[in-house]
């Protein structure tokens, strides 16, 4: 088995040479194999291992027996070990959620910290093949997609590492008791009160006698084709997604060309966009992608809700996806006005920074720019200069025009998605708009041969 165990760590590459390795253990059979496989193998792949164990408080004295094994395992070893008590039925009901969500919730923050604190750069977990065919089956019977039908990851974010996975439980039992390993056995593995323990006392066996004896490696083997799949279709994605996709001050545009893709690819592009904006995929199903591909074909201005007051929107055909909470900035902001000094000028609640400065004409010969630097002719700006926002009845002169135009007119020409449009700052010279910032400036007040003497405008974006 440790050969096995061994020959997954290098086809993953689980581990780097001077890798710090948490390993999370329970104290049962699984964690122990692990832990004593890591132990005998930690000079040969180089790498340094600590111990972590939390107490669920679930079991009474078995719980605390279960920690004194494991302290007393790692003291006998010479292991570095790390301990936590935590009262799990106390924290899902303060959190409003089950027991076994509660007590992944902890296990991982504990790992987490734990990570943090002695500098380590791997966890390593004890799932086994059999936890890969249940995990599998569980998802197939909820109706998962592709994601859903890889399991069990060997290899999560570059940090948790799955050594025995492809395991099976019977090769670790025999393991324990050939290399006489000691270890806890928790009695609610053998209970029938959670969804897990049913499909792994009921289910897996049923399919074992009737259908195939060999369902565990059945399993494992379809969830590695998947993954490998699944890998090559997310690949082409987030190719896509970079080409076609716009990550701009917190919100994701999905530009409308993207939609003549393949579903497996759009769906994976959205996904990918929703990840951008909210971090995670907590609570996201089939119906929000689909709801999202549904909007896009209605016409501009449609809106759908999504988990985590997510808000997505038709915006000429583009998808805009944005975070509801950060978008949401008190209203009042936006009938302010800031009357700006030729000098540094910070706007905390707009999080802008704003720098004008005073230049003559031969001083500059480049006048290319980011978008949100801009030169103007100084000796035309007779009043005082203003950030605000729009209002009613604003015109707006565009380049290469002596007349004005609705500056309403102007967002729609620019396709300005609405709930943007009042969001827009604008530099007004007294009552006349200079710039409408992050798009156009006025023809009024442009650079040209005859300008002597000019006013650069910088703003620099900062969190509001």
């Amino acid at each position: 088995m440790k050969d096995k165990v061994l020959q997954t760590i290098r086809d993953n590459s689980m581990f780097s040479i001077g890798d710090k390795v948490i390993v999370a253990v329970s104290g049962g059979a699984d964690s122990m194999s692990l832990l004593n496989i890591l132990y005998e193998v930690k000079d040969q792949l180089k790498i340094t291992i600590a111990v972590a164990h939390i107490n669920h408080c679930l079991r009474g004295k078995d719980s605390d027996e279960d920690e004194a094994f494991v302290e007393d395992f790692c003291i006998k070893n010479d292991i570095e070990v790390y301990i936590k008590k935590v009262d799990i039925n106390k924290l899902a009901e303060e959190l409003g959620i089950s027991s076994e969500s509660a007590g992944r919730e902890a296990r991982y923050t504990f790992f987490n910290f734990i990570k943090e604190k002695i500098n380590a750069q791997k966890i390593a977990l004890a799932h086994n093949a059999n936890d890969q065919a249940e995990t599998l089956l569980m998802h197939i019977m909820r109706g998962s997609g592709m994601e859903g039908l890889t399991g069990i990851k060997p290899v999560r974010d570059n940090i948790y590492v799955r050594p025995l996975i492809n395991i099976k439980r019977e090769e670790i039992e025999q393991y324990c008791a050939l290399n006489e390993i000691k270890y806890r056995t928790d009695k609610t593995n053998f209970e029938n009160i959670y969804a897990r323990n049913k499909v792994r006392l009921e289910l897996v066996p049923y399919i074992k006698t009737n259908f195939n004896n060999d369902i565990v490696s059945t399993l494992s083997r379809l969830a590695d084709t998947i993954r490998k799949d699944n890998e090559y279709l997310d690949s082409l994605a987030e190719k896509k997604y970079k080409n076609y996709c716009e990550n701009d001050r917190g919100k994701v545009i999905i530009y409308k060309r993207i939609f003549l893709e393949e579903e497996a690819i759009l769906t994976r592009i959205i996904r990918r966009a929703i990840l951008g904006v909210k971090g995670d995929l907590n609570n996201l199903e089939k119906v929000h992608i689909y709801d999202i591909i549904n909007i896009q074909k209605n016409n501009t201005g449609k809106k759908v809700s999504l988990p985590g007051n997510l808000q997505a929107y038709n915006n000429y055909g583009d998808i805009i996806i944005y975070d509801n909470n950060k978008n949401k900035i008190c209203k009042d902001i936006y009938k302010s006005s800031y009357i700006l000094k030729n000098d540094n000028n910070n706007i905390d609640s707009l999080g802008l920074k704003i720098q004008l400065r005073n230049i003559k004409r031969n001083e500059i010969t480049d006048f290319k720019t980011n978008g949100l630097t801009k030169y103007f002719d100084a000796d035309k700006i007779k009043d005082i200069i203003i950030l605000r926002f729009r209002r009613e009845g604003d015109r707006f002169t565009p380049i290469g025009m002596t007349g004005s135009k609705k500056l309403k007119d102007l967002f729609i020409d620019l396709k300005v998605p609405k709930e943007e449009r009042d969001k827009i700052p604008l530099i007004c010279f007294e009552n006349e708009i200079a710039w409408v910032v992050g798009y156009q400036i006025s023809n009024k007040f442009k650079v040209n041969n005859e300008t002597k003497n000019i006013l650069e405008i910088s703003i620099e974006e900062g969190n509001s």
